[in-house]
């Protein structure tokens, strides 16, 4: 199955601006056709706002992002091919002035920190998708950072108190350890993470020994064990 990209540069043009003559661009980075074409629609009411293009996995959305430049890209962090905490990474380096904007449907008092050091300018997640996209777009434009105000006050919270998580936790992972953890807790073998993640089984192994290391299991059956309880709770 073919995936799907879209870059759209006539309807630019035709595009009304804002009152300085310039136009948001935005880049829609999700695996799922109906939320792409619903942040598209929402772009399109605003009137200094366009999608400019769109992708379902990374590999695309670097070709799009490439031809594209724009000035806001929306990511996904659970996307089909890859993280989108190492797409986040990937922008950061490739073009430091566009500005990434993290979409989840995971809770964010767990993600917004992982997306914000890998480069993020803001988190948003999809059940307050609306207006919320469009304010965090205007907001991270100007310089700012956007989270929710509980997750402000959480993370000021952490800074003041330098608070850690209490006991062993997932947190502890590094961002692909926790990728690797995920698609283990998915039912995914070994092989199939080396070859998802374009890395070798070795790599892949040595990362399953840290992650048993970190979180304190003893073998793999309570690895894998742990590792479905956390997806399940993650899917709520």
């Amino acid at each position: 199955m073919l995936t799907e990209t879209k870059i759209r540069t006539a309807e630019v043009s035709a595009r009304r601006t804002a009152a300085d003559g310039r136009t948001i661009r935005v880049v829609i980075v999700d695996d799922h056709p109906v939320v792409r074409q619903g942040l598209s629609l929402l772009l399109e009411q605003e009137g200094d706002m366009v999608c400019v293009g769109e992708a379902e996995t990374t590999v695309d959305a670097l070709k799009v992002l490439e031809e594209t430049r724009p000035d806001v890209a929306v990511v996904d962090i659970s996307l089909r091919d890859s993280s989108g905490i190492e797409l986040v990474k990937d922008i950061r380096i490739r073009w430091p002035e566009m500005l990434a904007l993290v979409l989840s449907m995971h809770d964010e008092s767990f993600y917004a920190e992982r997306v914000l050091r890998a480069g993020a300018r803001g988190y948003v997640t999809k059940d307050e998708v609306g207006e919320k996209v469009i304010t965090a777009i205007r907001r991270v434009l100007t310089g700012e950072i956007y989270l929710s105000d509980r997750m402000s006050s959480k993370m000021l919270c952490k800074l003041v108190d330098n608070r850690q998580p209490a006991g062993v936790s997932v947190e502890c992972l590094s961002d692909r350890e926790l990728q690797v953890f995920e698609m283990i807790g998915q039912g995914q073998g070994t092989r199939n993470i080396a070859e998802a993640l374009h890395l070798s089984t070795k790599t892949i192994e040595s990362h399953r020994e840290r992650i048993k290391k970190k979180l304190q299991f003893t073998n793999a059956s309570e690895l894998l064990q742990h590792a479905i309880q956390w997806v399940q709770l993650e899917r709520g």
